[in-house]
């Protein structure tokens, strides 16, 4: 594709659950992402929009076809060169936040930097501080997930997917569990990161008002991709 640089390249991507009676996930799957892009993933249940997420997150590996991200092939690689990759380049939200409970907020936004070993003790801390403050969580960061509301929460989920600064956010229904306001503050800190930050965010959402606010909306049946274009958002021109 021409334009913004590419970080994602999938071709001919299919992924096939083997068994007795083997079902296809996803299928013929092309799709380029690129560097800078908010991106929202729907369909109705069992389209293979998560499918498809853990494909480009090198969760799972396809049955055929092709992945590259930023620029390096990944199939045939090892499940330690994966997690590799996934560290470096990949930070993932959930619909449910999936935070250690006996740890504070500010040591589950270290966890990924403990486990990829570039930074010392120190630059850690500093580093998951800067993240938390900037997105409005710095108070709490000594706080315990269960000392948080939902909203809160998810905003440690999101700092603790930036902490080795990836180019590119994957978000499985990251709102599912927030109730409208909280839901609207996600994706304007998912717009921010596009914006500012220059991050890919892929979202998958079954919230048409929140997947209208992203720039670029895919829509997936029985495992294809049928629809995949801009998003006609509104002028925001007149906004306060």
């Amino acid at each position: 594709m021409n334009g913004p640089e590419l970080l994602v390249r999938a071709r001919g991507v299919t992924r096939i659950l083997p068994g007795p009676v083997p079902v296809t996930l996803v299928r013929d799957i092309d799709l380029d992402v690129a560097r800078g892009e908010l991106i929202s993933i729907v369909g109705p249940s069992g389209s293979g929009k998560s499918s498809l997420l853990y494909l480009l997150g090198l969760l799972d590996q396809p049955t055929s076809g092709e992945i590259s991200l930023d620029g390096q092939p990944t199939t045939g690689l090892g499940t330690h060169a994966l997690a590799r990759l996934r560290l470096e380049k990949i930070g993932f939200v959930f619909q449910f936040h999936f935070l250690l409970q006996e740890f504070t907020a500010l040591e589950n936004v270290t966890l990924p930097m403990r486990k990829l070993g570039r930074l010392s003790p120190s630059a850690q801390q500093a580093r998951a501080m800067d993240i938390l403050d900037d997105l409005g969580m710095a108070k709490h960061a000594h706080r315990r997930p269960d000392q948080l509301s939902g909203g809160e929460r998810q905003r440690v989920a999101i700092a603790r997917a930036l902490a080795n600064n990836p180019p590119m956010i994957l978000a499985d229904e990251p709102t599912g569990n927030l109730d409208s306001k909280n839901a609207a503050n996600v994706f304007a800190i998912f717009s921010k990161l596009t914006e500012v930050h220059g991050k890919s965010v892929v979202v998958i959402t079954h919230d048409q008002d929140l997947a209208a606010l992203t720039e670029r909306q895919i829509q997936t049946l029985d495992g294809r991709i049928v629809q995949d274009g801009a998003v006609s958002r509104p002028d925001t021109a007149q906004a306060g």
